[in-house]
Order: structure tokens, then C-alpha cells, then sequence
């Protein structure tokens, strides 16, 4: 009995250290998320909180077994490319970013490590990418809005402002390096609308408000948005000068139309994120972002404010009012 007593505990002992290991804390991960939005950014804020959700569902827990570094650069390019430096020297097991000028300056800093776009312009043509659905390299993600969408939205200004017979599209160029994809549809859409095109590139808000002082003197003008992060981290004061200078404006962020701005129309930047996460948690799980391939957006909004266009003595159709996914009123 002694030595069969003897052996059973022997046995049982074999078995601590595995328990011990069960025990033991998750391994904690670490990714670096670099925003091209300031902190204080409802927009964004939501955008980051449906990333933490998809996240959240993959079984990642910020405190418990992943650690996740946000840096929030807003539109000051020297601040986010410092930043982009500091991600990639701690290290992390992968990057996250928002769209085209932080997804160049973090490729530009590492070909190692992990990088996913949430919603970045054309990276085939950027060069982030080798191709959609071979990406190639460290990077993969989920794409903005396609070039054509800038003929639609000088189509939507025409519908809802009839009489507009010239039109700006403004962009701030070091946000938007791949300006030129969107031109051309743009001018083509004039073309075919009968609406005069003016190119207006700005460098920031003043210089924006020059260009819609410019068009306010001259009657059926009006204003589309290149898309852009520049245009979404100063939507408010977009708006705000639409209205003090009465022009109708198709813009290409949504939460331009719920803040005052008459029609938006854009892809759900929030969606991206969501899907971003789950490609961040394959890559926890050991896939490679060459074997990830790019995809487009599949979900888009058109909101349209019926308060800003009674202000401007617009009648929107009703039949673009039931296209609408948000009616303003």
C-alpha cells in the first residue's frame, strides 16, 4: 500500500507545473495605432471604439492580453511622421493606421513589421501595395472611396442645387497626395453637366475660406470635398464657413452633413475599422499581411440636411430624400 501510495503521489506531481502554466497570465501583445485626427475628434473616437469592438469579439482584451499605443497626430505632418518613428521603434506586433499620409510614413520606417490601413485612397497606385489581392510586402487593409466618386458628387450638387453652373473640389494636398485620381472624374462629370471646374488646392482653413469668398461673389456656385482626412478633422469649420458665405457643399466625410453641412456621401469609415480588427487578429495569429488581401468598402451613407437646405432655399427632391440613409431635419 506504502508504495503504490507512494507512486500515485509521484504522479500527481507530475502534473504541478502544467497547472502552474494554466495559471499563469495570457501573453501580453502590443499594437501601435498611429490617427491622422486629434484626440478630442468624435468622429474618430467613434472610429477607434468600433476597432476596440472587433477586437474585442477576436478575444483581445486592452489590459488583459494586448496593450495598444495610440498616438494622435491630427493633420500636423511633422507630428504624425515623429510619431510613425516612435511606433515602429518600440517595436509592436503590428501597426494600425488610419489612412494614405501615415500609412507612407510608417512603410517608409519599417518593411518588417505588420501594417494595416483603415482607409486608405487608391495603395495600389501609392505603392503601398503591390496588389489588391496580393499585396505583397508588410502592408494590407481597407480602401476609401473610389476615384469616381467625385463625378458623383458634382452630379448630387446639381441635383440638389439646380442652377449651380460652376464648381469648386478642394483638398489639402499633403493629406491628399493622390489629388490626381480624383480630378479627372471631376472635370469629367463638369464636362458632361455643363458646370464650369475650378481646381482648389489649400493648404488649410484660411486659405479655403479665401477660395469661398471668391466663389460667393459670383451666384450659382458651389463646393465638393475631395476625400480626405484633412477635411474630416476640420469638418466644423467647414461647415461653418459654407454657411456664413451661403454655398452649397457635397462633402465627402459624414459627420459633415450631422454637424450643419447640406449632403455628405462616403463610405462608413467605422465598418473599415470593425473589418481592419479582424485583420489584425489573424496577424496576432501568425498569418503574414501578403497573404491578407486588400479590400474595398462595403458599406456607404448619404446624409442629407434638410435644415441647411432650407437655409440656402433648396428643395431636395423626394426622391433623393428616399435614397437618403439620414434625413436632417
Amino acid at each position: 500500500m506504502r508504495r503504490r501510495q507512494f507512486f500515485t503521489l509521484l504522479g500527481g506531481a507530475a502534473g504541478w507545473p502544467l497547472a502552474a502554466r494554466a495559471q499563469q497570465p495570457e501573453r501580453m501583445r502590443r499594437i501601435g495605432v498611429l490617427m491622422q485626427y486629434t484626440e478630442d475628434n468624435a468622429e474618430a473616437q467613434g472610429m477607434v471604439a468600433a476597432f476596440r469592438e472587433g477586437l474585442r469579439k477576436a478575444g483581445w482584451i486592452e489590459g488583459r492580453n494586448l496593450h495598444v499605443d495610440y498616438r494622435w497626430g491630427g493633420t500636423d505632418m511633422n507630428l504624425l511622421q515623429r510619431f510613425a518613428k516612435e511606433i515602429v521603434t518600440a517595436k509592436p506586433d503590428v501597426i494600425f493606421t488610419g489612412g494614405s499620409p501615415t500609412t507612407r510614413m510608417l512603410k517608409q520606417e519599417t518593411s518588417a513589421i505588420p501594417i494595416i490601413f483603415g482607409n486608405a485612397v487608391d495603395p495600389v497606385g501609392q505603392g503601398f501595395i503591390a496588389s489588391m489581392s496580393r499585396p505583397a510586402g508588410n502592408v494590407t487593409g481597407f480602401v476609401n472611396l473610389e476615384a469616381s466618386v467625385t463625378g458623383k458628387y458634382l452630379e448630387l450638387l446639381k441635383e440638389i442645387a439646380p442652377r449651380v453652373s460652376r464648381a469648386a473640389i478642394f483638398y489639402n494636398p499633403p493629406t491628399a497626395p493622390y489629388h490626381k485620381i480624383y480630378l479627372e472624374p471631376f472635370n469629367a462629370a463638369a464636362a458632361a453637366l455643363g458646370i464650369e471646374p475650378i481646381v482648389a488646392p489649400v493648404r488649410d482653413v484660411g486659405e479655403l475660406e479665401t477660395v469661398m469668398a471668391t466663389l460667393a461673389r459670383v451666384p450659382n456656385s458651389g463646393l465638393v470635398s475631395m476625400p480626405s482626412g484633412w477635411e474630416g478633422a476640420n469638418s466644423k469649420e467647414i461647415v461653418e464657413l459654407a454657411a456664413r458665405y451661403r454655398l452649397p457643399v457635397v462633402y465627402s466625410t459624414l459627420a459633415a452633413a450631422r454637424v450643419g453641412g447640406l449632403l455628405a456621401y462616403s463610405n462608413d469609415i467605422s465598418d473599415n475599422y470593425r473589418r481592419a480588427a479582424a485583420y489584425v487578429d489573424r496577424i496576432l495569429k501568425g498569418e503574414k499581411p501578403a497573404d491578407l488581401p486588400a479590400q474595398f468598402s462595403v458599406k456607404f451613407e448619404l446624409v442629407i440636411n434638410l435644415k441647411t437646405a432650407k437655409t440656402l432655399g433648396l428643395d431636395v427632391p423626394l426622391q433623393l430624400q428616399q435614397l437618403a440613409d439620414e434625413v436632417i431635419e
